[in-house]
C-alpha cells in the first residue's frame, strides 16, 4: 500500500512529524534573527510576523520535502520506510529548496538581507547564508526521530 494510502503514515506526518516540525522551525527562526538585517531595523511586532510567516513557510517546506521523498522513492506503509534515506533526502530537499529561496529573496528580489553576524557561503557570486542550510540539514532529520521516539514511547505505554 503507498504511504498516502495508509492511516498510520498520514497520521504520523499529521500529528507527530508537523508538529515537532513547527516547534523547532519556530525556535530556530527565533534564535537566528540576529543574523538578518531587521534584527536592527524592523520593529518588534514586525519581526514577530516574521517569525510567524517564516515559520509557517517552514512546514509547508518541511510537508511538500517529505511528501516529495515519499512518493519518488514509492514508500509504503508507514511500517516499511526506510528512514535514513527518508531522513537524508528530505534534508536534501528543503536544504536545496532553501539555497533557491535565500538566492532568490536575499540577492534577487531584497525581500530580506543578512546581517553582518550570518555566517555565508559563496559560490559563483552568490551568497547564502549558513544558518537557514543548516536549519534543513538539522530539522527535518531531527523531527523524525522525535516523531519516531515520541510515537514508540506512546505505543510503549499502552502495552504496560
Amino acid at each position: 500500500m503507498p504511504w498516502y494510502r495508509d492511516r498510520a503514515a498520514l497520521q504520523f506526518i499529521a500529528l507527530g512529524y508537523t508538529p515537532w516540525l513547527l516547534l523547532l522551525n519556530l525556535a530556530w527562526e527565533i534564535a537566528q534573527l540576529p543574523l538578518y538585517a531587521l534584527w536592527t531595523e524592523a520593529t518588534p511586532s514586525y519581526m514577530a510576523f516574521a517569525v510567524l510567516h517564516c515559520t509557517a513557510g517552514d512546514i509547508l517546506i518541511g510537508t511538500s520535502a517529505l511528501a516529495l521523498v515519499l512518493t519518488v522513492t514509492a514508500e509504503q506503509e508507514l511500517a516499511r520506510w526506510r528512514w535514513t534515506r527518508v531522513a537524508v533526502l528530505t534534508a536534501l530537499a528543503g536544504t536545496a529548496f532553501t539555497a533557491f529561496s535565500e538566492w532568490r529573496n536575499a540577492t534577487v528580489l531584497g525581500n530580506w538581507a543578512y546581517s553582518e553576524l550570518m555566517p555565508t557561503l559563496e559560490a559563483s557570486g552568490v551568497e547564502i547564508g549558513v544558518s537557514p542550510l543548516a536549519q534543513w540539514i538539522v530539522l527535518p532529520p531531527l523531527a523524525l526521530y522525535l516523531a519516531i521516539e515520541t510515537r514508540r514511547k506512546k505505543n510503549d505505554a499502552f502495552r504496560d
